[in-house]
C-alpha cells in the first residue's frame, strides 16, 4: 500500500500555483490546483490508482464502473480501473461535456451499462457543479450513482452542495494539505 503522504507531496510540487486565478466555478482564487500534472504523470498515475481504489473498497459503494466529467476525471478513473483488475475490475468511463453531433452522439463513452452503480470521480471539487453534472448524466443514461471520489476537495462547499443530493463525497486529499507550504 502507497503512503497517503507521497500522493500529498506529488500534488504539492507539481499542481499547486500561487497568483490570482479564476477557476472553472468562476470564482476567484488565490492558488490553483492543476491536478492534472500530477494525475496525467506516472508516477502520479500509480499512486492515485492505488490510492483511489484503496478507498473505494473502504467504502460500502460497491460499484461496477467508475468516471465523470471529461478531462479532469478521465487519468484518475483509468488509473483506479488499471489498479482493480487483479482484484474486482471496475469499468472506466468518460462523461462527455456535451453530447456528440455525430455518429451514436453519444454523452458517455466506454464501456458503462445501464444498471452499474457508479462512482462519479472528480479532480478538483470546488462548488460540485463538474460532479453533479455528471451524475445528472449518469442517472439520466440508467446508472445510480453511489458518491462521488475526489481526488482533491478544495474546502470550498462544493462536498456540501453534493452531499445535499443524497450523494456522499469521499477525498483522497484535502487542499489545506496541499497549499499551506507553496510560495508565490
Amino acid at each position: 500500500m502507497i503512503d497517503r503522504s507521497a500522493l500529498i507531496a506529488l500534488l504539492h510540487e507539481r499542481s499547486v500555483r500561487r497568483g490570482d486565478f479564476t477557476l472553472a466555478s468562476g470564482k476567484k482564487s488565490e492558488f490553483y490546483i492543476d491536478a492534472r500534472l500530477t494525475t496525467m504523470s506516472p508516477e502520479g498515475l500509480s499512486i492515485i490508482g492505488v490510492i483511489g481504489l484503496a478507498a473505494l473498497n473502504e467504502t460500502n459503494w460497491n460499484v461496477d464502473s467508475i468516471g465523470g466529467l471529461t478531462l479532469g476525471a478521465d487519468p484518475i478513473a483509468y488509473a483506479i480501473s488499471y489498479a482493480s483488475a487483479s482484484t474486482k475490475p471496475l469499468r472506466a468511463f468518460t462523461v462527455r461535456k456535451e453530447s456528440k453531433t455525430y455518429g451514436a452522439g453519444k454523452l458517455i463513452e466506454g464501456p458503462f451499462r445501464e444498471g452499474d452503480r457508479v462512482a462519479v470521480i472528480e479532480d478538483v471539487i470546488t462548488t460540485g457543479g463538474s460532479a453533479i453534472r455528471a451524475a445528472e448524466a449518469i442517472t439520466k443514461a440508467g446508472g445510480t450513482v453511489a458518491g462521488v471520489l475526489a481526488l482533491v476537495d478544495r474546502e470550498e462547499g462544493g462536498r456540501d452542495n453534493i452531499s445535499a443530493l443524497g450523494i456522499p463525497v469521499v477525498s483522497l486529499v484535502r487542499a489545506s494539505e496541499i497549499t499551506h507550504r507553496v510560495q508565490k
